[in-house]
């Protein structure tokens, strides 16, 4: 007995969900940077030249809001400095900026999360598009109707 398989717009429900949680993300790492080293627990009183190290995080928000793959890939290895920082931070500061840290590598690890299920659930479709896509292709020049993609076997 198989089990049932997925509607074909389940693929696509999970990779836009991921694009979503990795949007938000990133723009709540941003937004953190910003009033941490600004307002709520800068290095110095009055604010911090720290918080130009949110500049490079803006630089894949235009390639995930156009959905484009190597962005997720290459930000998905980038993240993990901002996790370093944060579970430096986190170990070092005290009072609220060891609580920021935290958040900080929290949301790194969100970010990481989403743009590797994002990036597996989009190559999991293309996957299953380009099998169904092949078969196709060969009935037409075998001059039979194609067949459906059979689901995996258990």
């Amino acid at each position: 007995m198989h089990a049932p398989t997925p509607s074909p717009s389940a693929p696509a429900a999970a990779v836009a969900r991921s694009r979503q949680i990795a949007v938000t993300s990133l723009l709540a790492l941003i937004a953190l940077g910003l009033v941490w080293e600004l307002w709520l627990a800068p290095v110095r009183p009055g604010g911090s030249w720290l918080a130009l190290k949110v500049l490079p995080l803006t630089l894949p928000l235009a390639g995930l809001l156009k959905n484009r793959m190597y962005t997720y890939r290459w930000l998905s290895l980038m993240v993990w400095l901002y996790a370093a920082e944060g579970a430096v931070r986190a170990s070092s500061d005290r009072g609220l900026s060891a609580w920021l840290a935290g958040l900080e590598l929290l949301l790194c690890i969100v970010l990481f999360a989403a743009c590797t299920h994002h990036i597996r659930s989009r190559l999991k479709a293309a996957g299953k598009e380009a099998i169904a896509a092949d078969a196709a292709r060969r009935a037409a020049e075998g001059g039979f109707p194609a067949d459906p993609v059979p689901p995996p076997s258990s």
